[in-house]
């Protein structure tokens, strides 16, 4: 080093916390945006729910107008903001622009939905993808596609889609299985397969119907679907082992989960639908409960699913794949076992921790973190 390196003062840190804009603050969302605020003085601007009051993550509750003046006013040294609201994205990276500091796009799709309404916005949100200063993702399927459209400018990373590992993997005691396994129908050793989600066309529904009922499996194998939505009287009028459990809370997920012999994901593509990851797949990997995912689902694309490691993968749409797979999990319990053993070791890597690293690492690359 250089006597005039040596007498050049160092740079100064921008004391200005950084900002983060987004529709909502669901309880998955609390725990990795904590962690952000605490190691990069993020705080969160939500314009539709910004959830409830939780201790060290401050959070502004607004409108999307509302989010675009504050992330305007000069107070943030970076500003972050989700792949949503017709204002609240555009106006975002215009408000980082007049204020000349960084624009962090949080991308979240592989692919741009194919409706003619959202036609009209991939130009738009072309440009994002290409003049974002840096571009944070949920894993390798959206850097790809993000990649592709950055026109070789890269600054892409990787933040991994995460869930509470204290709660999903805590451990579960035999009580607490027991009871979920009847409140599922599952009595004895019978075998359970089970769906957790919104009960509408995009996550397939209907295929896992049609898969259930053209399976070759004994009057012991139940299917239990958790959740609520406007093909619920569909489930419910699907037979005696079809089990509908309506909206399960946060707190009862785990034991559902350690009760389970399989998770079933068959998420389909629609026009303005493509399953950008399904969270409770890691929910059920950190109960050692193997998966059944279609390949339109993210968290296959994006790598945590693989195909008989942790889990099978089968083409969207196609029930007599889908039933195969059940079948086939059906007959073979330490095949369960193997799968369910690695989707334990595989879901530990995607913390909310490396969450927050990885949207770190983004603003890092913009000159804007603090760690």
């Amino acid at each position: 080093m250089s006597e005039a390196d040596l007498a050049r003062p160092a740079p100064t840190r921008d004391p200005r916390p950084a900002c983060l804009v987004t529709n909502i603050v669901s309880p998955y969302r609390i725990g990795p945006f904590r962690i952000l605020a605490e190691q990069e003085g993020v705080e969160v601007i939500a314009y539709v729910d910004g959830g409830p009051e939780a201790e060290g993550l401050p959070v502004h509750r607004t409108t999307q107008a509302g989010a675009v003046r504050r992330a305007a006013s000069g107070r943030y040294r970076a500003v972050v903001c989700g792949l949503g609201g017709r204002l609240a994205l555009p106006g975002s990276y215009a408000a980082a622009r007049l204020r000349r500091v960084p624009f962090v796009l949080w991308a979240t799709i592989w692919a741009h939905p194919r409706s003619a309404a959202h036609a009209l916005s991939y130009l738009p949100t072309r440009h994002l993808y290409r003049h974002a200063d840096a571009v944070a993702t949920y894993g390798p399927h959206v850097s790809r596609y993000v990649a592709e459209r950055r026109g070789g400018r890269g600054a892409i990373f990787e933040a991994p889609q995460a869930v509470s590992i204290e709660h999903f993997g805590a451990t579960v005691g035999p009580e607490r299985v027991a009871a979920a396994r009847e409140r599922a129908g599952a009595r004895g050793g019978g075998f359970l397969a089970l769906f957790v989600g919104r009960l509408v066309p995009d996550k397939g529904i209907d295929v896992l119907l049609d898969a259930f009922e053209a399976a070759e499996l004994g009057e012991d194998a139940i299917l239990a679907v958790a959740g609520e939505g406007p093909l619920r009287a569909l489930v419910k009028s699907a037979g005696p082992r079809v089990r509908a459990l309506g909206q399960v809370s946060r707190d009862d997920l785990p034991a559902l989960y350690a009760a389970a012999d399989v998770l079933v994901l068959p998420s389909v593509r629609t026009a303005t639908f493509l399953e950008p990851w399904g969270l409770v797949i890691n929910e059920a990997m950190l109960q050692r409960t193997p998966i059944i995912a279609s390949a339109s689902v993210g968290a296959v694309a994006g790598g945590l699913v693989l195909q008989d490691r942790n889990g099978l993968v089968v083409p969207e749409r196609d029930h007599g794949r889908l039933a195969e797979a059940l079948s086939t999990l059906y007959r073979d319990p330490a095949r369960r076992g193997r799968l369910g053993a690695e989707a334990h070791t595989d879901a530990l890597a995607y913390s909310e921790r490396a969450w927050a690293e990885g949207m770190s690492r983004a603003l890092a690359s913009v000159g804007s973190s603090r760690t």
